[in-house]
């Protein structure tokens, strides 16, 4: 069993206890890695670390451009590594060996990206309306940044934080999920080779005490979090009693919204890639499929005959199409799901419990139609392999739907009609709509969510300036003596 270090002021550590957490492959339901289950002292450790190294240490002191340079050096690492790193995640959540690998292969794009905008965070000078003044603002880093990153794309997730936070001249503390730490751990590892100086990247594992330690240390600047809305909302609460910023990525139950002139097969295979892509383990799932009332039938078949073909397997494997849930308590939350439909009345058209040839995390993939989106089913998150199918009359109908959810992370619309494609699109809800495409995200554009999918936005121009504060400086130009009790 492979035995793993907490990263802490660039070494590796273990808790003083000697308490450890075993990482579950889950597909094999065995433990394969055990790392330390660190205490609230080894997160004021890490904090005293970020801190002396924001503020004292030569990361403070490095120009935005040396820090570009060492980001797109840990780029070149992770390039390097990716197929070890993608088989290291894959153990440890149960994800498709080749979507880590794209995954992987993809993040140092991340890093190249946000190491060429380090040095164009530019403040403006502001014409004065006192001729003896100089007025300009400055983009400086807000600090401390705590970290809280989920077990379903732990390291993608935490790239979305740490590229711009980097940029931006902040310094990290990172809990990541206790059901997947090690790509973060081995992360660690390739951010001290690249050369950043200690103390700029921290990882403490641990249980949930972890994150709340971290949340409330007054040390802390500020929280990127990702995670359950529900979870969120703890945390913004906690972090507000210190005034500490957050930036929330939530949940949601996206619309994948399918009308009658769209062509179907394509439709059927984006809302099957929309579900069943990463066992529905997506905070952007397209977990409510909404189709036009005439094609609906059409469409359900297409999408059930496909279904009925995915591949469940070994994830390590080529032709695996879809793995395992990723740890058992997600595993009875999807059952759970599972029977509430039934109860509620859905019909399930496909699929409907445990596999019964894999048998352990293995869910088949799920379909319910004659879905209300009244029906919990329709308004709660799931996190995994269930579609629920609801009928829409037009284009009115479909939006109202849509729009008629605490969420607002993510959207589709499947349609011919290039108006009606960019009208629907501008009447939903939501942080990030597809048209004709679903699950496609990039470091340039902004990711995040409206309404309870979250505050703040990940990736693009905007996320670099999540991770900095404008401060204004005067400068007075006359120099001649001033009177103490006058102003300007």
């Amino acid at each position: 069993m492979e035995r793993y270090s907490m990263f802490i002021d660039g070494q590796e550590v273990q808790d003083a206890s000697g308490r450890t957490i075993e990482s579950l492959n889950p597909y094999s339901g065995k433990p394969w890695a055990l790392v330390p289950d660190g205490s609230e002292a080894d997160v004021d450790r890490a904090v005293r670390a970020a801190r002396h190294a924001f503020d004292k240490g030569p990361w403070g002191q490095m120009t935005a451009t040396q820090r570009g340079a060492l980001l797109r050096k840990l780029g070149d690492i992770i390039a390097r590594d990716a197929e070890e790193l993608a088989t290291i995640e894959s153990r440890d959540n149960g994800k498709l060996y080749r979507e880590m690998l794209g995954q992987w292969k993809y993040i140092p794009e991340w890093f190249y990206y946000y190491a060429g905008m380090a040095d164009k965070l530019q403040g403006d000078t502001i014409p004065s309306d006192r001729p003896n003044f100089f007025i300009y603002t400055r983009r400086e880093p807000i600090g401390v940044v705590g970290a809280i990153t989920p077990w379903n794309s732990p390291m993608l997730l935490l790239t979305f934080k740490l590229a711009p936070g980097l940029a931006a001249g902040c310094t990290f503390v990172v809990k990541p999920s206790e059901h997947t730490p090690v790509s973060t751990l081995e992360l660690a590892k390739r951010i001290q080779e690249a050369g950043f100086p200690a103390g700029v990247f921290n990882v403490v594992t641990g249980m949930g005490k972890i994150g709340a330690a971290l949340v409330s240390h007054p040390d802390v600047d500020k929280i990127a979090f990702t995670g359950a809305t529900e979870t969120g909302k703890v945390i913004a609460a906690a972090a507000a009693k210190n005034l500490t910023r957050v930036s929330l990525e939530l949940g949601g139950k996206s619309p994948n919204i399918v009308f009658d002139d769209a062509d179907l097969d394509v439709a059927a295979n984006g809302a099957i890639a929309g579900i069943f892509g990463a066992t529905g383990q997506t905070c952007m799932a397209g977990s409510r499929l909404l189709v036009q009332e005439s094609v609906h039938d059409r469409l359900l078949e297409r999408i059930v005959e496909r279904t009925k073909q995915i591949r469940l397997g070994d994830p390590m494997h080529e032709d695996t199409e879809m793995g395992p849930v990723s740890n058992e308590p997600q595993l009875r939350k999807v059952l759970e799901y599972i029977d509430v439909a039934r109860a509620d009345g859905a019909t399930c058209a496909y699929g409907g419990g445990l596999d019964p040839t894999l048998g352990g995390y293995f869910v088949q993939p799920t379909i319910f139609s004659n879905v209300t989106n009244d029906m919990r089913i329709a308004r709660e998150e799931v996190f995994g392999p269930i579609l629920s199918v609801i009928k829409f009359k037009d284009e009115d109908d479909a939006v109202e739907i849509a729009n008629d959810t605490r969420f607002g992370l993510a959207a589709a619309v499947w349609t011919q009609n290039v108006h009606r494609a960019h009208r629907v699109a501008h009447r939903l809800r939501a942080g990030t709509v597809w048209v004709n495409a679903y699950r496609v995200v990039s470091f340039a554009a902004p990711f995040g969510g409206f309404k309870e999918s979250g505050l703040g936005r990940e990736n693009g121009m905007d996320s670099i300036r999540e991770f900095t504060e404008t401060k204004s400086v005067y400068v007075e130009l006359s120099g001649a003596p001033r009177d103490p009790f006058k102003l300007g």
